[in-house]
């Protein structure tokens, strides 16, 4: 199929038709606002159901709900949205139920800013909402990858059961390159029906779907249920790239999203300029985060740089993942200001320059 150039909260929903969503609830906040904007056009003219919420709150249980009937769902919302939405999900995920949520991140705390921020790692990561839950946590770097992510994340939602959330700063939904969709569609009618749903449909037992459980010893077998597929995750799910690995580095810089492709940028002139070996490692799953593989990485190298546009929060999983075997430095900026390539260039030659 030929590519097509879209905005990247355009092209993450028709990615989602093309998946086969079935209902799309959610309530407008910018940087994410032109998702909701193009499906209120494609979803009817697709004959399936958009519904704009009366705010964040009421989105993320028309999801639930509507996820727990078996439906194919997905909202979309920027960061304090999904803060309002964070008790739901811990529903969601109490309740064994799939459901995809798009995060296009903008500048905090509070109210903060529109543009572009990587601040929302600990909550995408650590602190969704209450109780023993986890996301699995895709952070693409293009909108391409953004595309091909939204159609994967339907499925690992339906494969483990539970929230998936696909993370992309302010960048990601407001900027425009070309994209490619897989020439099929998946139509709804052609999806697997959901056994364990609340569908309605007769031909078995009467399910009950919920996330409240007074005995003790079930609510306990709910978590270790919940640990479970986490585990699976952290075994099956890890995604990552590692850039420039070919040779040992005198820095490896970590980075993920559209800060990745800055810092590309950067080492690229660095090796054409002084034939400096710097590495790149790419976390694409920031749940399960690929802890071995930084570790590994990391022993080829002399000390590690991560960059982010936040005050630091990936740096925390980096600093765990190699144990104390390398120094880990930090270079970020936030607030909505996005670092240049020579930002992150003088970064990584200053702390090359301090590890000597």
């Amino acid at each position: 199929m030929a590519k097509k150039l879209m905005k990247g909260n355009e092209a993450i929903g028709e990615a989602a038709i093309r998946a086969g969503v079935e209902a799309y609830f959610a309530y407008p906040i910018t940087p994410q606002t032109e998702v909701a904007e193009y499906l209120a056009r494609r979803m009817p003219e697709m004959g399936r159901i958009f519904l704009q919420a009366e705010s964040e709150l009421a989105a993320i249980n028309m999801i639930y709900g509507a996820a727990s009937a078996g439906a194919r769902v997905f909202t979309s919302t920027s960061s304090p949205g999904v803060s309002l939405m964070a008790e739901a999900i811990s529903y969601i995920a109490g309740s064994h139920v799939p459901a995809v949520i798009i995060n296009i991140v903008r500048g905090g705390p509070g109210l903060g800013g529109i543009l572009p921020a990587q601040s929302d790692y600990h909550q995408s990561t650590k602190a969704m909402g209450h109780g023993d839950f986890r996301c699995l946590v895709l952070a693409p770097s293009s909108v391409q990858e953004a595309v091909d992510h939204m159609i994967m994340a339907f499925d690992l939602a339906d494969k483990y059961r539970g929230p998936v959330l696909i993370v992309g700063d302010g960048m990601i939904g407001q900027m425009m390159e070309p994209v490619e969709f897989p020439d099929k569609m998946v139509e709804p009618k052609d999806l697997e029906r959901k056994m364990w749903s609340a569908d309605g449909l007769g031909g078995r037992g009467r399910n009950v779907i919920t996330s409240l459980f007074l005995d003790p010893l079930k609510l306990e077998q709910v978590s270790i249920e919940l640990k479970a597929k986490y585990d699976q995750m952290r075994a099956e799910e890890i995604r990552y790239e590692l850039l420039y690995a070919e040779e040992d580095y005198d820095l490896l810089v970590v980075a993920y999203g559209t800060v990745s492709r800055i810092c590309m940028t950067a080492i690229d002139e660095i090796k054409a300029e002084s034939g400096i070996n710097v590495g790149l490692m790419r976390p694409i799953t920031l749940f399960p985060f690929p802890e071995k593989q930084l570790y590994d990485a990391a022993q080829k190298a002399k000390s590690l740089l991560t960059v982010e546009m936040s005050m630091g929060q990936m740096l925390e999983d980096v600093r765990a993942a190699v144990v104390g075997t390398k120094p880990v430095e930090f270079f970020g900026r936030t607030g909505g200001i996005v670092p240049s390539p020579d930002d992150v260039k003088n970064a990584i030659l200053s702390n090359i320059e301090k590890c000597k």
